[in-house]
């Protein structure tokens, strides 16, 4: 496809609800949307299918619809620490949680261990969350063996004790670490039960709507985690 016939497959789709959600939500100063949920967005990008060069064009948008399927459709094997480094800057919070989970093509990166580590470290609020949402991703992930309990175990631990103090988003970023690698095994389910309970409940402002942090603890409890361990 073309960026024309992207456009013009976004513009078929949109919803007007959406669209009056998007303006209350940026003001109508922040680029255009179509409107399009997430769940949408992934259909529509399977239609458009892997594509790396439209990916970069599409990512030049000032269309939020556009970016998002640019996040989904890019070539994983072709997609460089540089690319990503530049595509960060400037994410708004919605753009960020869609770049680092949500089946964006980040995750399947070769280098997106290495990546999430040093975002973790970054003392740039939107790399430290989005690499927050990356380990989280890392924690699905059971084929990599370097991704251990003692790995997850120190970040539950620098969690612990850091959550509080965090920037918003970055609350909400580390909130899915624990909830995710809660999921890997029983050892790191109770390692993430117990820091749950020391930190919960955490507020995270998400700005005019009714969004709420998810409650990891009501759910790493319940039972079906607790049967699928």
């Amino acid at each position: 496809m073309t960026e024309a016939q992207v456009t013009s497959l976004l513009e078929k789709n949109k919803n007007d609800r959406g669209i009056e959600h998007w303006k209350r939500l940026t003001g109508g100063k922040k680029g255009k949307s179509f409107g399009i949920g997430l769940t949408q967005l992934r259909k529509l990008a399977k239609q458009v299918g892997r594509d790396h060069d439209l990916a970069r064009t599409l990512w030049k948008s000032d269309v939020y619809d556009a970016r998002v399927v640019a996040m989904l459709i890019d070539d994983p094997k072709r997609m460089t620490r540089a690319q990503v480094e530049k595509q960060v800057d400037g994410l708004s919070w919605m753009m960020g949680h869609v770049f680092c989970s949500c089946d964006a093509t980040l995750t399947k990166a070769p280098f997106v261990r290495e990546l999430a580590i040093e975002w973790a470290e970054s003392k740039d609020d939107t790399r430290r969350r989005c690499g927050y949402l990356l380990l989280a991703e890392l924690a699905k992930d059971h084929k990599d063996p370097a991704l251990t309990d003692a790995f997850f175990e120190k970040y539950m631990d620098r969690i612990a004790k850091a959550i509080k103090k965090e920037e918003n988003l970055v609350k909400e970023a580390m909130n899915s670490v624990i909830f995710a690698a809660g999921q890997r095994n029983r050892k790191l389910n109770k390692k993430a039960i117990a820091v749950a309970k020391a930190y919960w409940p955490i507020e995270v402002d998400y700005g005019d709507n009714s969004c709420l942090p998810l409650d990891v603890l009501k759910h790493l409890t319940g039972d079906r985690i607790q049967k699928s361990l």
